[in-house]
């Protein structure tokens, strides 16, 4: 064989791995819905309480991933859902955003909060609180809510206290009044959409936070051998999956559903965690 003719091969095969690396990340990954499962606290508990955890839906039409999603969430039959951040990253994102939230199943408790895209985007906060009112979503902007659940044959109610703080980058962030005025509990969730705000929640120090959800980075959206190739300001050292040093609250960091900036996601499938947390 000529050189000329296996440089001929290799370039053919260089331009068909590009291409099909091209459809996966354009038309195969982004629409492929990943259910990851997770068992948080001890497993001797005799109380759960289920949370499905969405993130970065970035919605722009209403398409087959969010009805998987949806799909996904009702078969997992959680007790809570939260949504942390960056539901719309446009105006033009309202409209199926509502169809998203109007088609959630009827989960006993549904929160969100917001990310920096929906500052971006310039939505009225007002008129956003209302639509997501409007559907049985508390939307918590630097709020606390008291959340009882029925778990088991326990006698008495499991309570838990979730404080959803605004955004690291684009909002104000105020943990101190979030929790003002309220009395010490035992557990306690904290949903704050950029990762990086972990290492200075902020908050009292009679109100430790036992668990973080965070979203943003959608898991690097791009990545080469297992390897984010960017995450986007706001992330600092979290990339997706846990994080459970030493000094810090846990962190769970979704990978989100959408995508921002570049429509493509390669090796960082979107997300819908199940987190059964096993409280004591």
């Amino acid at each position: 064989m000529r050189r000329r003719d296996i440089l001929r091969g290799a370039a053919g095969l260089g331009c068909g791995t590009a291409l099909a690396i091209g459809i996966d990340a354009v038309a195969v990954t982004p629409n492929r819905l990943a259910v990851s499962r997770h068992v948080f606290g001890p497993a001797q508990a005799g109380r759960r309480v289920r949370i499905a955890h969405i993130s970065d839906l970035h919605i722009q039409a209403f398409a087959g991933i969010h009805r998987q999603l949806l799909e996904a969430v009702v078969a997992s039959a959680p007790d809570l859902l939260v949504i942390t951040g960056d539901s719309i990253d446009a105006p033009q994102g309202l409209a199926p955003l509502e169809q998203f939230l109007a088609s959630c199943p009827p989960v006993p408790r549904r929160l969100a909060i917001l990310g920096n895209w929906e500052y971006k985007a310039g939505v009225d906060q007002a008129a956003f609180r209302h639509l997501h009112e409007e559907y049985s979503f508390a939307l918590l902007v630097n709020e606390s809510v008291s959340l009882e659940f029925a778990v088991g044959d326990a006698r008495q109610p499991t309570t838990l206290r979730v404080t959803g703080l605004d955004d690291l980058q684009c909002g104000r962030a105020d943990a101190a009044g979030a929790l003002a005025g309220r009395s010490p509990c035992d557990h306690h969730l904290i949903l704050a959409h950029c990762p990086a705000q972990r290492d200075d929640l902020g908050l009292p120090a009679d109100h430790p936070a036992d668990l973080v959800l965070s979203g943003h980075t959608h898991g690097g959206q791009v990545t080469a051998a297992g390897m984010a190739l960017v995450t986007p300001p706001g992330s600092g050292r979290y990339v997706a999956g846990w994080y459970r040093d030493a000094g810090r609250p846990p962190l769970f960091v979704s990978r989100g559903v959408g995508m921002s900036t570049f429509p493509v996601r390669l090796g960082a499938t979107p997300e819908l965690a199940i987190i059964d947390w096993m409280l004591g």
